[in-house]
């Protein structure tokens, strides 16, 4: 939530504009500083020149402009690909040496684990699935399995320490769940951040009797120092699914309306539908490349009359357009027109902070 705070008020906030050195260079030439001219006892004795020195931490404002926040974030970083050895080599490589190679479980899978089994996973409105086991498993793509405090069977796939958790990993996962004697009853997909694809099939994926749920893992789980061993953690979260629609408009453009979020219920034991009036923020990518996000719209539902883009409305006064502000807080974009990829990614974040992609097809 404090990422999604900081966001809202950079978005928001209109900033002092200062003279440029050269103008048509833009901002890698400099700004225009004030002076002050140095003064000594030998120059005021002797009636010389003074000198005159710049003051680097006090550029020249333009007070005829107003600066505001860019396009300067990119929403995802996504995993490097490595093409194969024997695709590279020329001739027939030698035998690997497996001896050294790591094998099961790293630490830091074993960490997530007893983090996992202390603290619960934590749904909304303040529901919880509590553990009374949780123990590893030898597989490379489903790292535990144990019971709920109801005695239903879960297991558990985490995903890698510096990258998004990927789609085939939520193959050879579900692969390994079904295997499984007796089957779980819950698979989660525990990660830092999910590719697009691998949120997509985790929410599509139909197998009666198994509920496959998204958690989001705390960016604290990275740093030793940040983390305390206490079962009030909130170390992971319960991810929703976006409810999202996209519909064509007139001029062969499209509108997309954000309906709320698809969280699991804990209580019920099935996904139910929520409102919209819990969404904090959500950015809308017109033209999503597959790897990261560029938000050409971005909402706030949650913020009143005095908060979000009415606070820049009100800074810029009568520079801009106050009916075009207005449609930002609500949850319909603005009309655009497809980009060459033909695919919109609509990004919601909810009260609280629990980030959830979804990416549309824009075929007419």
């Amino acid at each position: 939530m404090a990422l999604t705070l900081a966001r809202q008020r950079l978005i928001t906030s209109a900033f002092d504009y200062y003279r440029l050195a050269h103008p048509e260079q833009g901002v890698g030439s400099g700004f225009v500083y004030k002076t002050v001219p140095k003064v000594s006892a030998a120059i005021l004795a002797y009636d010389r020149p003074a000198q005159v020195t710049t003051l680097y931490d006090q550029p020249v404002k333009d007070s005829s402009k107003d600066r505001v926040t860019g396009p300067f974030t990119v929403e995802a970083v996504p995993a490097p690909t490595v093409q194969p050895l024997k695709d590279t080599l020329t001739a027939d490589p030698p035998p690997a040496d497996t001896s050294v190679a790591r094998r099961g479980e790293s630490a830091r899978q074993a960490e997530w684990r007893d983090e996992l089994f202390r603290t619960g996973l934590r749904g909304q409105g303040g529901q919880r699935i509590s553990l009374i086991r949780l123990e590893p498993l030898p597989h490379p793509y489903l790292h535990a399995e144990g019971e709920t405090a109801e005695g239903v069977r879960m297991a558990v796939s985490f995903g890698p320490e510096h990258a998004p958790l990927e789609q085939i990993q939520v193959e050879r996962a579900i692969e390994a769940a079904r295997e499984q004697v007796p089957r779980p009853q819950i698979l989660v997909f525990a990660a830092f951040a999910f590719d697009p694809e691998a949120a997509k099939d985790i929410a599509s994926v139909n197998w009666p009797g198994v509920n496959l749920l998204r958690a989001q893992m705390n960016a604290d789980l990275l740093t030793d120092d940040l983390k305390k061993a206490r079962s009030s953690n909130e170390s992971f979260w319960l991810v929703g699914q976006p409810d999202v629609v996209v519909e064509e408009a007139q001029e062969s453009k499209f509108v997309v309306e954000v309906l709320g979020f698809d969280y699991f219920d804990i209580r019920s034991g099935r996904v139910t539908s929520g409102g919209a009036e819990k969404i904090a923020v959500w950015m809308l990518d017109t033209d999503y490349d597959g790897r990261s996000l560029l938000p050409r719209q971005v909402f706030f539902p949650m913020d009143g009359t005095k908060g979000g883009w009415s606070k820049l409305a009100k800074s810029l006064k009568a520079q801009i357009d106050l009916a075009r502000i207005e449609s930002y807080r609500g949850t319909v974009s603005l009309p655009f027109r497809a980009g060459g990829h033909q695919r919109a990614a609509v990004k919601v974040v909810d009260n609280r902070g629990v980030e959830s992609l979804r990416i549309l097809g824009l075929d007419t």
